[in-house]
C-alpha cells in the first residue's frame, strides 16, 4: 500500500466517524429515516411554502417568515441527527419544533371547512401521529446507555 492509498483510507475513515451510527440496526434505520423525513420536509417548506402558510392559525404573525424558519430548522435537525456530536441536541430541537408547529395541526383539525381536500379523519390522525413523531425524534437521538465493544 502506498502513501496516497493510506492517506485516502484515513480520510474515508474520518468521514465515516462523523456519521457513527447506533449499535442497533433498527435504531440506525429509524435514525436515518428521521433524517430523510425532516430534511425532505424542510426543503419542501423552503421551495413550496404556500401550503404551510395556509395551515397557520390567523393569530400567529409572520406566516411566511415562520414557514421558512421552520424549514431551515427542519433541515438543520435532519442533518444534525446524523452527526453524533449534535445528535441529542438536534433531536431535542426537532421535538421542540414539533411542539411549535402543533398549533397549525390543531387549526386544521378544528377548522376542517378551510381544508376541504383533506379528509376529516386524516386531520385527526395527524394530531395523534404528532405524538408518535415526538417519541420517534426523542428516542432515536438519545445516547445509547450500554454499548458493546466490537
Amino acid at each position: 500500500m502506498n502513501q496516497t492509498t493510506s492517506k485516502n483510507t484515513g480520510i474515508a475513515r474520518g468521514l465515516l466517524n462523523w456519521f457513527e451510527f447506533p449499535v442497533s440496526r433498527v435504531k440506525t434505520f429509524f435514525l436515518i429515516l428521521l433524517s430523510v423525513f425532516f430534511t425532505y420536509a424542510g426543503i419542501d417548506h423552503l421551495i413550496s411554502p404556500d401550503f404551510y402558510v395556509s395551515i397557520m392559525p390567523p393569530w400567529i404573525p409572520a406566516h411566511l417568515e415562520l414557514v421558512y424558519l421552520s424549514g431551515v430548522f427542519e433541515v438543520m435537525g435532519g442533518v444534525g441527527v446524523l452527526i453524533p456530536r449534535f445528535r441529542a441536541f438536534a433531536g431535542a430541537g426537532l421535538v421542540a419544533l414539533l411542539i411549535a408547529v402543533y398549533p397549525a395541526n390543531l387549526h386544521m383539525a378544528f377548522n376542517p371547512h378551510l381544508f376541504p381536500d383533506i379528509p376529516l379523519v386524516a386531520l385527526y390522525i395527524r394530531l395523534a401521529l404528532q405524538f408518535l413523531a415526538f417519541y420517534w425524534a426523542w428516542t432515536v437521538t438519545r445516547p445509547e446507555r450500554f454499548q458493546t465493544s466490537s
